[in-house]
């Protein structure tokens, strides 16, 4: 016979014992009174009436009821908190399970540090083009990020960097508001704008130690909001922004006279065969930009960065790696920037493209196109796979088939190489044009640590000083957790 699982804890027994022997108590005084009115009246009482020795005699097995009950709830309340059953053929009772509190919020400690070493050799060319770049070391990024979920259609973000400039500065800082139309997201606050597949890459999960140039187009953490969605299956995703633009490493954004952006992403998951992680991605996406006061720039160093901002440094020397092609501040009304992207993977190997286009249209000035591209491939030595992140249209982590420890793995190797390009040459625009070769190397020791060593080889037409060429050798050590 299956019983009904009663929720009343230990204490709905004591409760119950408190009450009987209150009422023992009560029953106690009344039969002392009987008593003594029955001894006071007994000569002058009728004979055969009983009356008061019936009342006696009932008040007395109360008693006794009363006592045997007290004498069994002290023998339930020796026993263990064990969960009551109660057979719904023998009680109606129903159960006394006090309501759950609310599980919300939620959070979660989240983090992740990239401990980075450059060292520079430049053509002498290449010096008097863009200046010394210093060799150096430092924390790339060192991030700090509390998430988690206010209720259960509410998520939230509170990331902060420890490593870029502000110290700390705003990143992933965000509210996120779960099928508000439909099946789409809405996400307010900073977040990254979806553009690019790469620009949506973590940068934990990045093949290589930098994004490639043609990121340096890409209108990245702004302030705003996005509505954001995929498709049932999840082949296809979709993304709708607006946003303040531009934004400082505070979150902030003030200015007249423009200060607006927009963009979207569409991807297409075409074809998706396990196993054999075989898959063939296909994007396109769109950005509108009014900048504020009709100011713009692009610039952008060699997929390498290492700064000394702690006032250690001479004054002649440079504290930041100097960026290598640059556009100068334009007067703008406003940009259109068009991309469209490539990857696919099949088993250990996997490929990724992206093309994208600036044109700029210029405040007394001709209409300029300023392109940049990527292209790259990676492959695991040891057998593992590249993950597709469905949610977002993006590759994903890489989990060792054997992690270095205990059990003697030897963690996953991978292999990569790149090649990227931007062009700032055009018309009056003359902020050169960069094109990088980029060999890498990346060891994972678990799925939460990695050793990266990429070689770059730079290669810079400038409008000034002509052709030249850098050499640049830099490893990573990174954990998140």
């Amino acid at each position: 016979m299956s019983g009904q699982k009663m929720g009343c804890s230990h204490g709905t027994v004591k409760a119950g014992l408190r009450s009987a022997t209150l009422r023992l108590v009560i029953l106690t005084w009344a039969m002392w009174g009987i008593q003594e009115t029955y001894t006071n009246a007994q000569e002058t009482m009728v004979l055969g009436s009983g009356t008061a020795r019936q009342s006696a005699d009932t008040v007395s097995l109360e008693l006794a009821r009363l006592q045997a009950q007290i004498d069994e709830l002290k023998q339930a309340s020796k026993l263990s908190q064990e969960p009551i059953f109660v057979y719904p053929e023998e009680s109606t009772a129903t159960s006394c399970t006090p309501p759950a509190s609310s599980k919300f919020p939620t959070a979660r400690l989240t983090g992740f540090f990239q401990a980075d070493t450059a060292w520079f050799h430049q053509s002498d060319r290449n010096i008097a083009a863009v200046g010394d770049a210093e060799d150096g070391s430092d924390f790339r990024r060192a991030r700090l990020a509390a998430v988690g979920n206010v209720w259960d259609n509410v998520a939230f973000s509170l990331e902060m960097d420890f490593g870029f400039p502000g110290r700390p500065s705003f990143m992933d800082v965000w509210v996120d508001m779960e099928d508000l139309i439909g099946d789409g997201n809405l996400r307010v606050g900073q977040f990254r704008q979806p553009i690019g597949m790469e620009g949506l890459t973590s940068v934990k999960e990045l093949t290589f130690m930098e994004r490639s140039l043609p990121f340096a187009l890409i209108p990245f953490r702004q302030i705003g909001a996005v509505l954001y969605g995929n498709s049932s299956d999840d082949s296809m995703t979709w993304a709708v922004s607006g946003f303040r633009f531009p934004t400082d490493v505070y979150g902030g954004s003030v200015g007249d006279n423009g200060g607006y952006g927009t963009a979207t992403r569409v991807t297409g998951l075409l074809v998706d065969r396990e196993p054999g992680n075989v898959r063939f991605h296909v994007g396109g996406a769109y950005s509108f930009i009014d900048p504020s006061n009709d100011l713009f720039q692009y610039r952008s160093q060699p997929e390498v960065f290492v700064s000394e901002t702690g006032g250690g440094v001479p004054a002649a020397v440079a504290v930041n790696t100097p960026f290598f092609v640059d556009t100068g501040i334009i007067n703008a009304e406003h940009t259109n920037l068009f991309g469209a992207e490539l990857a696919a993977s099949a088993g250990s190997f996997y490929a990724q493209s992206e093309y994208l286009v600036s044109v700029v249209d210029q405040i007394g000035g001709p209409t300029v196109a300023l392109p940049g591209a990527y292209a790259y491939a990676g492959f695991f030595l040891t057998g593992e796979q590249r993950s597709y992140d469905k949610k977002n249209g993006v590759f994903g982590d890489v989990v060792p088939n054997g992690s270095v420890g205990k059990d003697g793995g030897i963690g996953a190797w991978e292999l990569a190489v790149r090649y990227s390009y931007l062009d700032f040459n055009d018309a009056n625009v003359q902020g050169g044009r960069l094109s990088d070769l980029t060999a890498g190397v990346n060891w994972h020791w678990n799925p939460h640590t990695k050793f990266q060593l990429n070689y770059i080889h730079a290669m810079l037409d400038s409008p000034v000083n002509g052709d030249s060429d850098a050499s640049i050798f830099a490893m990573r050590a990174h954990l998140d957790f």
